[in-house]
């Protein structure tokens, strides 16, 4: 990167489905060479850990680094989850937390979202999210988040996670108003993707470009295709 050049991060986005592929074998190995071939900087999981008990990891948290070139962000609930509701972060060495807030959100169904705040080249602001099936508990949920945000200084933004709504049109109004929805191509189900349930969301003092990521051929490693973008700051 040149000195007057702005600076730039890869950003992705994966639903992991904890580990069960579309041969619905569990395989983490997978799951890791998936994340590997994505090079990015940072990425948001969901479905990283399981929903019973303690809620452990999804995938052996002594092995990411080894694989994917990344480490797994402190935001898990105890020892033994990697995030908060399902929703991890992992990161190139060097990107820190320098704010953290965890946020439970309004549903039927247990559903969270984490705010992070990274010390990255410049200040930036990471939302992972996993919202609920109905449309209705969206919409809260994203009120919720527009809230907390609300409550923090400024600072910009970007949302990565599985939004769970089906429409390019409608259902994310809540959101529109003050932040870009990347477009992005679909992701799910992995075989033959046609439904934009996972998204890209940013503020407007960042430039976000979709990036193609290598497909593999047989069984995939997750019912949903992750997302990449390469982020500016403007």
């Amino acid at each position: 990167m040149s000195a007057d050049s702005k600076p730039s991060l890869r950003v992705a986005s994966w639903n992991i489905r904890k580990g069960l592929g579309t041969d619905l074998r569990r395989d983490a190995d997978r799951v890791l060479a998936g994340i590997a071939a994505l090079q990015a900087d940072i990425v948001a999981l969901q479905e990283a850990d399981f929903r019973l008990g303690d809620r452990p990891s999804a995938l052996p948290r002594d092995r990411i680094g080894a694989a994917t070139g990344l480490e797994p962000l402190p935001i898990g609930r105890n020892a033994v989850s990697l995030g908060w509701h399902g929703n991890a972060l992992l990161a190139r060495p060097g990107i820190h937390v320098c704010g953290l807030e965890h946020l439970d959100l309004p549903g039927h169904e247990p559903r969270g979202a984490v705010i992070v705040d990274l010390d990255t080249p410049a200040p930036l602001r990471v939302v992972a999210v996993h919202l609920g099936l109905l449309r209705a508990a969206r919409r809260r949920q994203l009120d919720a988040i527009r809230s907390a945000l609300q409550r923090h200084s400024l600072r910009p933004t970007v949302i990565l996670g599985d939004f769970n709504e089906r429409s390019q049109r409608v259902g994310l109004g809540r959101i529109a108003g003050s932040f870009v929805i990347l477009p992005t191509a679909p992701t799910f189900p992995s075989r033959r993707p046609f439904l934009p349930l996972d998204r890209i969301v940013h503020s407007l003092d960042l430039e976000l470009v979709p990036l193609s990521h290598p497909r593999t051929t047989g069984p995939q490693a997750s019912d949903h295709l992750p997302l990449l973008a390469e982020l500016r700051w403007l």
